[in-house]
């Protein structure tokens, strides 16, 4: 007899569970760019989405807090002549947002700590160096006021936005398009893919290809690739028969992949999205109504299958919550903004735990909001790894329960009240103590009194009979033993 052994995983029972419409943002005109972006990205503060904008390119900034319908009248952040196609919140500022757009710029906008107001038209700086539209925006993870941008010119630039300037221009590197660009946990290299179907890793600095993979996969479709923590690199694609993949590669052997899956045979561009702290990736299918996701462990096979999410509608576009904004007294370890035709439906990804208390396992210490490095210090060649914060102290109990002592003389609570005077139950009664003073001659101070006397009289009588018969058994005693004798 053969039994199927399951793999042990703390995730193997994560589930995702959409919110209530209440707490959906409807009526939102989701951009119809034909690009292969997000459309989408959130922080603990707020949700971005790039909408629909006649004359130009527009973006909606919304506080987490403000759900339901969105008024059409609600001020956008447009500020660009073309369409937008790709956002990002600055991982060190949660006020701050990039955008890139077809009108070749891009640009970063301060948001008010209370959300928008009126329509923002004025960046805090305007980036210029891109002769073809921006696809592709993402700050640096670890340094100040670092951001990378790539264009449909195959360009990627590095800027400093505290000044800016141009730091890095990598204009030849990729012969074709840039799919997308990945930075590693602390930033001193970036994975691409190009429609040329090769898989690169950078060096900003020097400027030089690391290492490369040709036809990471053979598919003609777009392919996306993201840095593990571990320096491994995660890519999706597409196989020679048009079928979806996964695929993990080692960058120090890129001849052939650690594992490679194949998925399914749809059409959409698969989107990853990886957390560091639990080594699960996260797989969103664009036009796709599901979200698989997958463990990444240090054993073959490598991509551990875990579950998928399943809804009815197609997801437009995708954004992710960091970890920071999660609630983690209900055990959330992912939350996913998900786009549909007129609305955002945030999803929930929990772990299904019975204690109420902090689940270390699930939290390790997270990358938090402060930058480890200037920008002027990564230029010079120093590298470091994010600075981690607990959410520990982000943990509210999910049921305040008053504690309730119930302190109870049990020996008190069984006898009636005594009266003003009288001596406590279980005390001893003097001998003497025959009668109760009763207040103003009362009633009930006589009656008690009376059934104390009729008690003593009683006492008397037993006292006397018993006297009496010991007396007795005496005498009889004397008798029996004359009789015994021969006295009598």
């Amino acid at each position: 007899m053969f039994r199927k052994v399951v793999r042990q995983s703390k995730f193997r029972h994560v589930f995702g569970q959409p919110v209530k419409n209440d707490q959906c943002y409807e009526d939102i005109r989701v951009s119809r760019v034909t690009w292969d972006s997000t459309f989408c990205a959130v922080n603990p503060k707020f949700l971005a989405v790039i909408v629909e904008a006649s004359g130009g390119g527009a973006f909606l900034v919304l506080p987490l807090s403000k759900t339901g319908r969105i008024d059409k009248a609600y001020p956008t952040v447009c500020g660009h002549t073309g369409p937008v196609l790709d956002i990002d919140w600055c991982p060190h500022n949660d006020e701050v947002i990039a955008s890139g757009s077809e009108d070749c710029t891009v640009m970063v906008w301060q948001i008010p700590e209370n959300g928008l107001v009126s329509p923002l038209t004025e960046p805090v700086v305007v980036l210029e160096g891109h002769t073809k539209r921006v696809g592709i925006i993402t700050w640096h993870p670890t340094a100040r006021n670092v951001l990378l941008s790539a264009g449909c010119d195959n360009v990627v630039l590095i800027w400093n936005v505290g000044t800016a300037e141009e730091l890095y221009r990598l204009d030849s590197l990729h012969p074709d398009l840039i799919y997308n660009v990945s930075w590693n946990r602390n930033g001193s290299l970036f994975c691409t893919t190009c429609k040329d179907k090769s898989l690169r890793i950078i060096d900003p600095r020097r400027g030089t290809l690391v290492t490369e993979r040709e036809k990471a996969h053979e598919g003609a479709r777009p392919m996306r690739a993201i840095f593990l923590a571990d320096g491994k690199v995660f890519t999706t694609g597409f196989s020679r028969m048009s079928e979806r993949q996964l695929a993990l590669w080692d960058p120090e052997n890129f001849g052939e992949p650690m594992a490679l899956q194949e998925l399914d045979s749809s059409n959409g561009a698969l989107l990853p999205f990886y957390d560091p702290d639990t080594n699960v990736v996260y797989v969103c299918g664009k036009g796709d109504s599901s979200i698989r996701y997958f463990e990444i462990t240090d054993e073959p096979p490598y991509i551990h299958f875990l579950n998928t999410f399943t809804s009815k509608e197609p997801q437009r576009g995708m954004g992710t919550m960091p970890k920071r904004g999660l609630e983690v007294s209900k055990c959330e370890i992912a939350r996913f903004y998900k786009l549909h035709e007129r609305k955002c439906e945030p999803i929930v990804m929990t772990v299904p735990r019975k204690s109420d208390l902090f689940q270390d396992d699930l939290y390790p210490d997270t990358a938090g909001p402060e930058a480890a490095l200037e920008a002027e210090e990564w230029v010079s060649g120093r590298d470091a790894n994010p600075i981690l914060i607990s959410l520990r102290e982000a943990y509210v109990p999910s049921k305040q329960r008053d504690l309730k002592v119930n302190r109870r003389n049990l020996l008190s609570d069984s006898w009636p009240a005594a009266a003003p005077g009288s001596p406590r139950p279980g005390a001893s009664t003097p001998a003497a103590f025959t009668s109760i003073a009763a207040p103003g001659g009362s009633l009930a101070g006589a009656g008690e009194a009376g059934k104390l006397e009729e008690v003593m009289q009683e006492l008397r009588a037993l006292r006397a009979l018993v006297k009496e018969q010991g007396d007795r058994i005496c005498r009889l005693e004397e008798q029996l033993g004359r009789v015994e004798n021969g006295d009598a």
